[in-house]
């Protein structure tokens, strides 16, 4: 990543938030699709989640997905559930992914 980039102010908005499950659940149709489910209790009831993968220049042994919470305006103080999904076409490592949560990750090997 350019240095100019790496310089940047980091977001007051964004966090990554912790997850209770993460799997890879193959897509019914289509040979070797595959999508990530992640879910847990986020602490915001209008915050987003999304899965947020990171960017390699080479393929690691397990791509690194991080677990995003956006709370933009302002925050109902209140749990609620969230479960997100990502498409895994080409975002697998050579041994498979790691969802990265704030206080843990998981490493979850290619299905093939």
């Amino acid at each position: 990543m350019p240095a100019d980039f790496l310089s940047l102010p980091n977001p007051e908005s964004i966090r990554i938030i912790d997850f209770d499950v993460a799997e890879i659940v193959p897509i019914p149709f289509g040979d070797h699709s595959y999508v990530l489910v992640v879910s847990g209790t986020k602490p915001f009831l209008n915050m987003r989640v999304q899965l947020s993968p990171r960017i390699y220049i080479e393929q690691p042994e397990y791509w690194g997905i991080e677990v995003l919470g956006d709370l933009s305006g302002f925050g109902l103080p209140a749990l609620g559930p969230y479960t997100v999904t990502l498409p895994l076409n080409d975002l697998f490592g050579s041994k498979g992914i790691e969802v990265i949560g704030a206080n843990t990750s998981k490493k979850l090997d290619r299905p093939y």
